[in-house]
């Protein structure tokens, strides 16, 4: 029997009632992630103009773009940290206040944008400092993968704390798929942070990172367990880096009560579940790296036959 596209529908239909994973058609509407993607960008623009702009900016039309951009976020995002509150509101409450509720987070939100671009700007100096291979911090903006993850986290970071659900992860993960770079929205990062390359990257949501922090590629900031599930939420689960601490590639550093002391350095491939004092070298020394000559080892190999 031919099996026709009603069929097929039919059967997908169906799906959706036993197995849901179906945004709220028929009530509470989820935020849009397209929505937010676009906010995001935009986001972006207003931190950064002309560096995500798919046209010149001219200095003589800045305020007048910057304002037609500002509006234009503030409608879309007003209405997504709507539905976002929606969600999070339990049936039978009072919406009345919702709508007022996202219009003063969404303008509080934006009024935060001089003071993220001073902080950002710290980040884009530690990466041009800390990168012989940056030609400028204009390059360190415009072609840093890191530099887009922690724009768009620290952006995340400040609607996470103003208590708006969905959205700032959202935007991370958005910015994790385009980067390689895992940073929860919840983590607290000082200034001048840079992450080397950031490829593979993990900063878990209760991170606390201090000033002039220098990860490399690879580095894993996470939990100890999560078999605890949902009671672990709002615990402190992952670990706590004072200033000017460096991180090499392929660490791991795990667990809420762990701290890594001020001015360490942690080297690559160390796994570490307990805290270090400040000034302290971490190192890995299971393994040794052996250098021989290729022949004489052929040789030597040859002669054991």
């Amino acid at each position: 029997m031919k099996v026709t596209v009603t069929d097929l529908t039919n059967e997908l239909i169906k799906s959706y009632a036993r197995v849901g994973g179906i945004n709220h058609l028929d009530g509470k509407n989820l935020p849009s992630k397209n929505a937010v993607v676009g906010i995001t960008v935009d986001l972006l623009r207003l931190l950064f103009p002309g560096f995500f702009h798919d046209n010149p900016l001219h200095s003589s039309e800045l305020k007048v773009e910057i304002a037609a951009l500002m509006d234009s976020v503030l409608g879309r995002l007003e209405d997504e940290i709507y539905k976002s509150l929606d969600y999070a509101t339990p049936d039978g409450m009072a919406k009345r206040e919702l709508r007022p509720t996202a219009n003063n987070i969404a303008t509080g939100f934006l009024a935060c944008l001089p003071c993220l671009r001073e902080i950002l700007q710290t980040d884009s100096e530690a990466a041009y400092q800390g990168d012989p291979a940056a030609l400028s911090k204009e390059e360190v903006i415009v072609a840093y993968p890191f530099m887009e993850a922690i724009s768009v986290q620290r952006l995340a970071h400040e609607l996470y704390t103003k208590k708006v659900p969905l959205i700032p992860r959202i935007m991370t993960e958005w910015a994790h798929s385009r980067t390689g770079m895992d940073i929860h929205p919840g983590a607290v990062i000082g200034s001048h942070f840079f992450v080397d390359h950031c490829t593979g990257t993990v900063i878990g949501e209760t991170c606390e990172i201090g000033n002039r922090v220098k990860l490399y590629k690879g580095v894993s900031l996470i939990a100890r367990s999560l078999s605890g599930g949902q009671a672990l939420r709002g615990k402190k689960r992952h670990p706590t880096l004072e200033d000017d601490v460096t991180i090499y590639a392929g660490a791991t550093i795990m667990g809420g009560d762990t701290v890594v002391g001020a001015r360490s350095t942690i080297g690559a491939n160390v796994f570490l579940m307990q805290s270090v004092p400040p000034d302290s070298l971490v190192l890995f020394e299971e393994v040794k790296v052996k250098v021989m000559n290729k022949l004489e080892h052929k040789a030597r190999d040859k002669g054991r036959l």
